[in-house]
């Protein structure tokens, strides 16, 4: 089959098994409208059936895209052979201005889908479609980021909610994509059915513009709505439709399970003239689309915020482990049992003082459980492996439907990091000379994210900091090693050279259990490149800063320094009054020979991965050094 371009009106895709067009023998066919250019789909050979009309969909890719994932999904969709496969967007990273590094990530992703044995249709995301530059690459590729296709006399329409560039949780749709959706609707009265497609889920969103006007066009059709974005699976039913919030295809998510939504997967989807039934598959497994619905977001999610088992942190006072007793609070904020079931890996170092245990927490109640620990002889802090505990917990009721949670912690010993005042003042100038000798020095004592061959030693890459404060602000100060500087105003810092701050100012029973899903939200991340001027700073969203915050950076022979203060009124008002810790990890990327070469190196481990313990990086402040950390139970 050939794809046709300069038909008059449209172009008209028809698998035939017979030359004869009579009406009664006509075989289904895409009538789709003229584009010219650049298409927005990869072909119309469509793996045709006519006693059946099926297709897939992926979803997100990105927005901390992990990698093997989207392609996987790729081959489960070629066995199982649908007709053609939709996008909802976040097909790319994105959100750069660098057009070698845009055309490398479009390669990366078209070589996926030059696997893919039937047509796929391309729906711009905020990551795909963020900036004038993407938008131009988008049309240079695709031709048009909004467009319609017929059939079986079902509509498909492929929309934009990034035609106004205004990023995540700020989608719309625009007067003039608004007039071409009324347009094609009237054009189309007939539909049997119509299906949208797009990135955001706008209509739990403030101001998408003209949304609520598509929505009352849509309300007398019958239609179905599919999206993606948010990374978690959601069924609404609203104007007369089903508005289906799909989960990933990579993207970043904590794989809770299709109980709460979190899952990768792929959408089936068999058009009937009852509508759309819908399957969701995943790698492990397949599910209805009634997998995690409003209504049971509604029940769960105070119980996946309540923070059921919250650990405390091992913070000791010498640099030797003999024994330590920690505790865990178990809290059951809701109105039916809960169950928790305990256990703990055998550890090397670490000898707890119990194995397993279970518990039943009566409704809105909290337990505490002492966890002891011992060694069979004083050993040093850093050559202890971090115990393993696991946790079950199960809700029982009437009310609500069986949710079980899994978690896992590590728990490992490490010293009380006690945060002392400054004696002068700090001018945040690029420079340290305000500063003493820098306390922490990462080098091959870091953790290291990187292949055998990146990271070439402390000459390579390796830094030191230091933390301090005064009655205004916190302050960080680094000096980085770094022997080959790459860095370009079109990237963000941690796709080049640049140094990473993490600061989780919530109190520590809450701190102490981050493993990086608030990263952005309720972590602070502060990230900067030092550009070629040699004080000049590529800060990575600083409109999203508390206000007051500073920053300074200056190319060195070595490599660079870098300052930051944060003022102490932020602290305060996430602790909710007078700050008494907070939890910190600073990290510096290395890109080396263009890219090719690689590494990200951590002063603790990075709170995303494997290796993250409970409460690394904790500091008190001196003044509270008898009472931090202490929890009030009132």
């Amino acid at each position: 089959m050939k794809l046709f371009n300069h038909l008059s009106y449209a172009i008209i895709f028809c698998m035939t098994l017979s030359s004869a067009w009579a009406q009664e023998s006509e075989a289904p066919r895409i009538i789709i409208e003229s584009i010219e250019g650049a298409k927005p789909y990869s072909s119309l050979d469509l793996n045709n059936r006519p006693e059946t009309f099926q297709f897939g969909i992926v979803s997100d890719r990105t927005g901390g895209h992990r990698p093997g994932i989207f392609p996987d999904g790729i081959r489960k969709l070629n066995l199982l052979q649908p007709e053609f496969v939709m996008s909802v967007g976040d097909m790319i990273e994105g959100y750069t201005t660098d057009e070698a590094e845009i055309d490398r990530q479009w390669t990366e992703f078209n070589s996926f889908i030059d696997e893919l044995t039937v047509p796929f249709f391309y729906v711009p995301g905020n990551h795909d479609y963020t900036n004038e530059v993407l938008a131009r690459e988008w049309k240079e590729r695709y031709g048009k980021d909004y467009y319609h296709f017929t059939y079986k006399d079902v509509l498909f329409m492929c929309l934009n909610s990034e035609d106004q560039m205004r990023g995540a949780g700020q989608g719309t749709i625009g007067d003039v994509q608004y007039e071409y959706i009324k347009k094609t609707l009237e054009e189309n009265p007939d539909a049997k059915w119509t299906l949208l497609f797009m990135h955001q889920p706008l209509w739990i969103q403030e101001d998408p513009i003209r949304w609520g006007d598509v929505e009352k066009l849509l309300a007398d059709r019958q239609h179905t709505v599919f999206v993606g974005h948010t990374h978690n699976y959601t069924k609404y039913e609203r104007n007369n439709g089903k508005y289906i919030v799909l989960a990933t295809t990579g993207g970043g998510s904590p794989l809770r399970g299709p109980k709460l939504g979190e899952f990768d997967h792929v959408v089936w989807v068999t058009m009937t003239d009852e509508g759309p039934v819908i399957a969701n598959l995943a790698l492990d497994g397949i599910w209805n689309e009634d997998v995690f619905t409003e209504e049971v977001a509604n029940l769960v999610d105070p119980l996946l915020k309540s923070q059921a088992v919250a650990v405390e942190p091992m913070l000791v006072q010498d640099n030797t482990f003999e024994a330590y007793e920690t505790e865990l609070k178990l809290t059951n904020n809701s109105d039916v049992l809960m169950k928790v079931d305990l256990s703990l890996q055998a550890n090397p170092h670490l000898i707890p003082d119990f194995g397993a245990k279970s518990y039943e927490i009566a409704p809105n109640s909290v337990e505490l459980v002492k966890l002891g620990l011992k060694a069979m002889k004083p050993t040093p802090l850093d050559s202890i492996q971090p115990l393993v505990l696991q946790s079950n917990i199960s809700y029982h009721g009437e009310s609500i439907p069986e949710v079980t949670f899994e978690s896992t912690y590590r728990l490992r010993p490490e010293k009380v990091a006690v945060l002392s005042p400054t004696e002068s003042a700090i001018e945040i100038d690029g420079s340290l000379d305000d500063w003493a000798e820098l306390t922490y020095k990462v080098s091959e004592n870091g953790y290291a994210d990187s292949d055998p061959f990146s990271h070439k030693g402390a000459e390579d890459a390796s830094f030191q900091f230091d933390i301090t404060y005064d009655d205004e602000y916190l302050y960080v100060a680094a000096k980085v090693t770094d022997d080959q500087l790459e860095t370009t105003m079109d990237k963000m810092p941690m796709q080049q050279d640049g140094i990473h701050v993490m600061l989780d100012a919530r109190p520590e029973r809450i701190s102490a259990l981050e493993t990086g899903e608030g990263l952005f939200r309720e972590v602070l991340y502060l990230g900067q490149s030092p550009l070629a001027e040699r004080d000049s700073s590529n800060l990575f969203r600083a409109n999203r800063l508390p206000k007051g915050t500073q920053t300074a950076i200056h190319r060195t022979d070595q490599g660079y320094v870098a300052e930051m203060a944060i003022p102490v009124a932020y602290l305060n008002e996430v602790q909710g009054g007078n700050w008494e810790s907070l939890r910190l990890n600073v990290a510096i990327s290395d890109y080396d020979e263009d890219g090719q070469y690689q590494t990200s190196l951590f002063w603790k481990p990075d709170w995303r991965g494997d290796e993250n313990y409970v409460g690394s990086g904790t500091f008190h402040r001196s003044v509270d050094v008898a009472t931090a950390g202490q929890e009030d139970e009132d």
